[in-house]
Parts: C-alpha cells; structure tokens; sequence
C-alpha cells in the first residue's frame, strides 16, 4: 500500500529512512567516543533529537531536486527510464557522500575538536600535504575510510534497483497533486520551522562546548553549510549584528583613545600618522613565527618544561606574558603579525581574493622606505595562498621547499626547522653585506602534525617519538640553534628580532572559546633591548606597530595595534574562533570577556586563567560596544579596501 502510495517516489522514501538510520547511529557512535564531553543524560536526548531535525533538513534538501524529476518525469518510457537512471545515480552519489563524510569525522575531531567544516574544504586545495599528512598521523582514517565508503556505495546501488523494482506510476493529471503533497512536505522538512529562518546549527546549539554542538549536526550538512557561508562570511554583520559605520569608526578610535589629529585621512578612517620612538638609523627586522607554539609548551610561562631555549632568550629580551593569539589557523597568525589586521568570521585575508595586492602589509611599507623584503619558509610556497598574498603585497623574495640544497631532514611539511635557520641565516648574511637593510618573516613547520623531526636532537619528553609536545622541544631547540648563530653573526648589532607563535597547538576544549589555547608567547630580541617581562593584556595585532617603532620606521598605516613601547596599555585581546568572537579586557581585577556568536545577543564572561573556565557575568554597554566594532570593523574595512597605504610624507 505504502508503494502504490508514494507512487515514482517510493526509492527516495526508503533512502531517507536509511539515511536516517545511518546518520543517527553515526551520531551515536562519535557521542560514546566523546561521552565524557556530551554529559548529563538530558544532554544525550537533545543531542539525538535535534540530530533527527538536522538530518532531516538535509535529507529534504538533498533529495528535492531527485523528487522534482521523480514526480514529473519518471515513468515506464523511454524517457521516463532515463529518469529513473539518473534518480538512481543521485540517490546513491548523496548518500555515499554523506557516508564518506561520517567516516571522515573522527580524524578531523581528533584533529580539529569539530565535526568537518570549511577547514576541510581549505585543505583540499592541498592535496599532497594532506595526503602526507594523513598517511603519516591518520593512516587507519586513510584506509579505511575508502574502503568503507566502497561498500557503501555497492550496498546502495543495490537498494536503488531494488527499490526501483515494480515501481506504480500515477497518471499525469495526478502527479501535480502529489508533488504538492510531498513537496509541502519536503519544504517543512528542509527548513524544520514555521519561524522567520530556516533551521541552522545556532537554532540547535544546547552545549557552550562547541564539539557537541557540532555533534547535533551531521557532518555533509556541516560542510556544506559552511560552504554556503563562505560566500557570505566577508560581512560579519550578518553574523553578529549591525553598527553605523561612522558609529563603529568612532568606537574604535575613542578605544584607542589616540588625539583626532592622528587620523589623517577621511576616505580611509583607520590611516595614521606614526612616529617611531627609536630615531637612530634605521634596524633590520625578522619575525620568526612559530607553528603552533602555544604558552603550554612554554616553561617560563607556566607551560610544560618544553623550551629551555626560549625561557633563556626569554631572560635577555623583552617578554610579554599576557599576549593571545588572534585565531587558530596559520593564516591568521599571518595576517596579524604582518598586517596588524583585526580577525573576522571569514577566511584571513591571505586567502581573499580581495586582499591579493593593495591590502596593507609592513613589508609593502618597509619596501617603500628602501628595505629588502622576504618570506622564508622549509615548504611549499603555495600552500594555504601564502605565496599570492606575499607577492601582491610586498615581499620581494619567497624562499621555500626548493630553494634548500640538500637538507639534512625533510618531513610531510617541509624541511626541518633547523635547515629553516640555517638558510635564514646565510641569507641575513648575505643581505648584511649588501649594506641594506632588510625584513624577513620566517615561518617554521615542524611543530605540526605528524609531528615529524630529526632523531638525536633532544632528549624526548615522552614516548613514542612523534608527539605535540616532543616536536614542541624541537621546536625550541632548533630557535635556540639559530640565536646561536645569529649572535655570532655580524648583522645582529642592526637588527630587531620577534619571536611569536602563529597560534597554539589543537585549540579546542568544552568552552564557548577556549580562551586557554589563545595564550601565546612573544618575544623581542636585539642588541639594545631591555630585557624585561611585560604584563600588559596585548594581542597579537600590537606586535607590527612596536617593531616599527622599534626599528626606527614611522610613516602613515591603517593598523589598529598599540605601540607598546609608549606607556599606553592597550587591555584588550581579540579572539577568533570559527564564527565566535571573543573581546577581552581587564575591569576590576578580573578578565572580563564579551563574546559574540552568530545570530545572538552579546553575552559577557569573566574568564580565570586558573581554571579556563567561562562565568557568566553582567558587562557594561560600552563593552559590548566596543566588541562588536572590533568584530564589525575588519570584514567593512576588506570589502571596502579601506585597509591600504596611505600616501608617504
């Protein structure tokens, strides 16, 4: 009865339930591997019923373009076979999709603390270094996940002939009728609500642990909701909430509390005029950027006894003990430390299409005032579009994984971090003796999954060989190789060194943002630089602005970021996490946190740094003011290009 009912619709009923089956006990799996997590049993019950929701929606809208064909066009015609074929091949494509993604999840959650998002879709621009990546840290994912996907994509060929099989077929004056009947139906189930919006993952959220809210989803809706998204992400109003744009320009300079007489241009309102404090002759600068070298592995910051190198540098130099990472992804760290540029819900801007040339860099500022610049790197250029956004914007020179001559250690990322030095190092001496001043970013890859360095090196820290905390300790010991080198070389005397992490190591945890996993160290080195701890709450955008005033460079930028070697203390860190936004200050001896999520009021926390823990709390209006203009501000400024250079004077 139920066939002749559902008439040429009859397969894509069944596919649904056994969709619905599969995606739920999915669900059901990854919440026992992660029980500790989900919690209390209401937790569990909230977690499996909103899932049902979720797949449903995705199901409907998978499956509406196979029932428009079903219902209009199916039959027992040459025509309406050919149809057939084609709501077979859907059938089975969608569904072995959203399988393979299943089966793709818990490498990305043990990797990412997320079910798979727009980071798997980034990654796949990458193939050999994903590829390398997983055969060397996820090999059981790599082969079984094909093998897996291979069966399911037999068993369902199978059940769409099956269910193919003495199919009843309305005449086609009926056949209106029953598209309204089950396309009503389909759009209720796609959108799951009779409100003003559709269903989407903030409607279904329960937990302020951000992986079992990525639990309720199934993970082929996650990615391409993401996907959806990101054609959108470059305006956070969507996402957070509106401010006039004169509002949020004045928000942010009353922030930074600079005299009006700064701001020297009306068409770009962020752009400033900028004396350095360091008036001699101009310093060379080099910023090595550290992969995923949090202040956890950091002993002189009360992290693991991971990085003797660094605590002894860390006694020379000056030393900020309170800075956070803007993000958690390379890029970002990139575009803080090289641009100064606030974090937004969207990609960083080194991967925008709008910010490959014309988007402010220093090295685009120091170029114009005679400098040599360059990006030093032991992989491949391309990745994650560094080598577009350098090029466009500033750099002269890129030296990556073919430029090394026979290197002692090669891993999937790249040569070793000590192969890294020891090319920065003969190519600062090189430029030295050309009697030009230069500029260099210098980013490191060993600390980075697979966690792949050379034997013999360091004394490990555990067993086996290959984890986070033991390439930590490489990490340091080749930093500590190339300050060896670097004091003994002659162009130290003329140069500024910051040593900084680009985010820290797997950030995740049961937290709205786990604010924890943003501590990062900084570290400024150089022949005339007191050595000193700073306890200001600085974020990472702040480290641009006092390099130039630290090497003797002023001129007109846009950057935001304090010059911390004035007395101001800039109180403030701003956090990106996925599509959250977290905006730090220090009231009242407390860390008090407004934090911003999609399509929600802005809720305050205080934030002890003893436990990680989030409390909620009352924050002043002016506070969530100023968040949501640090959160606004950054997506206006790209989609304008309203973040360039001003004209030299």
């Amino acid at each position: 009865m139920f066939k002749r009912l559902t008439g040429p619709t009859y397969p894509l009923f069944i596919f649904f339930i056994v969709n619905l089956i599969l995606l739920s006990l999915s669900r059901f799996g990854l919440a026992l591997w992660q029980s500790e997590r989900v919690g209390a049993s209401e937790n569990w019950l909230r977690l499996m019923l909103q899932g049902v929701r979720i797949d449903v929606s995705a199901l409907c809208w998978l499956f509406a373009p196979l029932i428009i064909l079903s219902c209009f066009f199916s039959g027992k015609t040459g025509f309406g076979k050919i149809v057939q074929n084609i709501v077979k091949i859907g059938l089975v494509l969608a569904s072995t999709f959203l399988v393979f993604m299943e089966f793709a999840t818990p490498a990305f959650i043990n990797t990412y603390d997320l079910r798979p998002n727009r980071l798997f879709v980034e990654y796949l621009v990458n193939p050999k270094e994903v590829f390398t990546m997983l055969y060397n840290g996820h090999i059981e994912a790599l082969i079984l996940t094909p093998i897996l996907t291979a069966l399911f994509v037999f068993f369902f060929w199978k059940l769409a002939q099956k269910s193919h099989q003495n199919l009843f077929y309305p005449k086609w004056q009926f056949r209106p009728v029953l598209f309204l009947i089950i396309g009503i139906a389909t759009f209720l189930g796609a959108r799951s609500s009779l409100a003003h919006r559709g269903i989407n993952p903030a409607m279904v959220a329960f937990s302020p642990d951000p992986l079992v809210n990525s639990m309720i989803l199934n993970s082929g809706y996650s990615l391409l909701f993401a996907v959806q998204q990101m054609k959108d992400e470059a305006n956070s109003a969507q996402i957070y909430g509106k401010m006039p744009v004169d509002e949020i320009i004045n928000t942010l300079k009353a922030a930074r509390g600079r005299p009006e007489s700064d701001y020297i241009s009306a068409e770009l309102p962020t752009l400033t005029q900028n004396k350095a404090t360091y008036q001699g002759k101009p310093k060379n600068l080099i910023i090595i950027l550290e992969e995923s070298f949090g202040a956890q592995f950091v002993g002189t910051l009360g992290g693991k006894p991971l990085s003797p190198k660094f605590d002894q540098l860390a006694k020379e130099g000056w030393l900020f003990e309170n800075l956070y990472a803007t993000g958690t992804r390379s890029v970002r760290g990139i575009e803080a430390v090289t641009a100064g540029f606030t974090p937004t819900p969207a990609r960083a801007v080194v991967k925008l299409s709008g910010s490959q040339n014309g988007f402010f860099t220093i090295a685009e500022l120091l170029g114009k005032q005679g400098y040599h610049t360059s990006f030093i790197y032991g992989g491949e250029k391309h990745f994650d579009n560094m080598a577009s956004f350098f090029y466009g914007n500033g750099f002269q020179q890129i030296i990556d994984e073919k430029d090394y001559q026979n290197p002692k250690f090669t891993a999937t990322w790249g040569v070793s971090d000590e192969d890294l030095f020891d090319k920065a190092n003969d190519t600062f001496s090189q430029l030295n003796q050309q009697g030009k001043p230069f500029f260099s970013l210098v980013f490191t890859s060993s600390n980075h999954d697979p966690f792949e360095f050379p034997d013999g090196k360091i004394e490990l820290y555990e067993q086996p060989k290959a984890t986070r905390d033991n390439s930590a300790k490489y990490a340091d010991y080749a930093l500590g190789h190339f300050f060896e080198l670097a004091k003994k070389s002659d162009y130290w005397k003329d140069t500024i060194f910051l040593v900084i992490a680009d985010h820290d190591s797997r950030v995740s945890g049961a937290s709205l943002v786990p604010i924890n996993n943003f501590h990062i160290p900084a570290l400024i080195l150089g022949d005339g630089v007191e050595a000193k701890r700073d306890n200001r709450l600085v974020s990472q955008i702040d480290m641009p602005t006092t390099l130039l005033s630290l090497i003797g460079v002023s001129g007109n930028y846009p950057m935001l970021g304090y010059d911390l070697t004035k007395a101001d203390n800039p109180n403030r860190a701003l956090m990106q996490y996925d599509k959250t936004f977290a905006y730090m200050r220090m009231e009242n001896q407390q860390l008090q946190t407004v934090i911003l999520q999609e399509s929600k009021s802005p809720e305050g926390y205080i934030y002890s740094p003893e436990s990680a823990r989030l409390t909620e709390t009352n924050v002043n209006d002016e506070f969530k003011k100023q968040a949501l203009a640090y959160a606004l501000w950054g997506s206006h400024a790209y989609k304008n290009r309203l973040y360039r250079l001003g004209d030299e004077k």
